[in-house]
């Protein structure tokens, strides 16, 4: 097939326009084109995701999502001199997965719904826990009808590493009233880090019950430092009294295992310790 003079002009200029995007192209990924990196802020060579994964020593974060957390039960009591302490039960169906921290806010209320008493705060929770949360003197001059408990901002994580509920245990619990001196009644109790970890703080917690599991009165103290394999008392008073006749009793020990700045030392075999260092990530 013979070109027309304007035929064969427009297939030069074509092969030209080719050779010249070709070399262009070539120039530009020989010469021009920047690296593949992993701080590249890109998903390339062979990355799991963008700088993580794959050729790159970063490891990929998980997207942990766990079911919501179960509210168990709230209630309030009278603390006195008109305040009220909130108790909360949750429960977190999750067998792997623990929230290391979530937000809440704590609301008394009266008939009408009118928000009389709030206070905010923020928690954690392992795997297949059931915790306690306690709001100690939530101030208010009319009288509640109601406490209401809402969860935000839940972080997910799986449970690993060293992250496992502390063996610490309380032993001789005992509630009595007082009879001569300061208060209406107290608690007492021992408790016992058979843990392999020095904890710079834990929380012991008391919940008092009538025969019905009604809550009748709240109460919490901290203990600083509890050493591994360290026994320690404690005692619990209530100054003022409280309606009800207490026949139950619940104590719960509550220690963060999710931060490592909680942790002092953990002991190895032979009695020797080592400083703790958290796990990557934490």
């Amino acid at each position: 097939m013979i070109l027309s003079r304007g035929n064969k002009q427009l297939f030069v200029a074509l092969v030209y326009f080719t050779l010249t995007v070709l070399l262009s192209v070539g120039v530009y990924f020989a010469f021009i084109k920047p690296p593949e990196t992993c701080f590249d802020n890109k998903q390339n060579q062979n990355e799991q995701a963008i700088d993580c994964g794959g050729v790159c020593q970063a490891v990929c974060e998980e997207h942990v999502a766990g079911a919501d957390l179960e509210l168990k039960e709230v209630a309030f009591v009278p603390g006195g001199n008109g305040q009220y302490d909130v108790l909360t039960k949750l429960h977190n169906p999750n067998d792997e997965i623990g929230a290391t921290s979530f937000a809440y806010t704590v609301d008394l209320k009266d008939g009408s719904g009118a928000v009389l008493a709030s206070h905010s705060g923020t928690s954690y929770i392992l795997p297949q826990e059931n915790k306690y949360i306690f709001e100690l003197n939530l101030a208010t001059s009319s009288l509640p009808t109601s406490a209401v408990f809402r969860i935000s901002e839940v972080k997910w994580a799986r449970f690993s590493g060293y992250q496992e509920k502390p063996s610490i245990s309380i032993y001789k619990k005992s509630y009595e009233n007082i009879s001569s001196g300061a208060g209406f009644s107290k608690a007492f109790g021992l408790v016992v880090n058979d843990s392999p970890y020095d904890f710079r703080s834990i929380f012991v917690k008391v919940i008092l019950r009538d025969a019905n599991d009604k809550p009748l009165a709240l109460n919490a103290t901290e203990m600083r430092t509890v050493k591994s394999k360290e026994e320690r008392d404690f005692s619990l008073v209530w100054p003022s009294a409280f309606p009800g006749t207490v026949e139950k009793m619940e104590m719960e020990v509550d220690a963060d295992v999710y931060h490592s700045d909680n942790f002092v030392r953990q002991y190895m075999p032979g009695g020797k310790f080592q400083e703790f260092v958290p796990s990557p990530g934490y």
